[in-house]
């Protein structure tokens, strides 16, 4: 038991996820996009897709899987998907893309 009467976490605690360059890419342009539509956007886009990626690190099954060892998890405010795996200890987002865009964009960063 942990202090208070309560039972400890048995939460494993992931280091932080990391990025294929190309998720980078995404998250660089997406950024830029909104930025250019309205000063400040572009930041509030980051803080989303950070939002997800710390919800994702707390839980990475929270999500479903969308293909084989593939997981998305949707931004808020923004019509993005986060797609990522799970690795032993690890999270790797392989792409932050539109929610209309083509999947095979993402697909084939993962061998789909």
């Amino acid at each position: 038991m942990g202090t208070g009467g309560r039972p400890r976490s048995t939460a494993t605690v992931m280091p932080p996820a990391i990025y294929l360059p190309e998720a980078g890419d995404d998250i660089a342009d997406a950024r830029a996009g909104y930025e250019a539509r309205a000063t400040g956007l572009g930041d509030h886009f980051l803080e989303a897709v950070h939002r997800a990626v710390v919800r994702i690190e707390g839980n990475p099954l929270l999500y479903g899987e969308i293909a084989p060892g593939i997981r998305a998890c949707l931004t808020r405010r923004f019509p993005f998907v986060v797609y990522y795996r799970e690795e032993p200890n690890q999270v790797v987002v392989v792409a932050v893309r539109h929610g209309h865009d083509d999947p095979a964009i993402w697909q084939s960063r993962v061998g789909e």
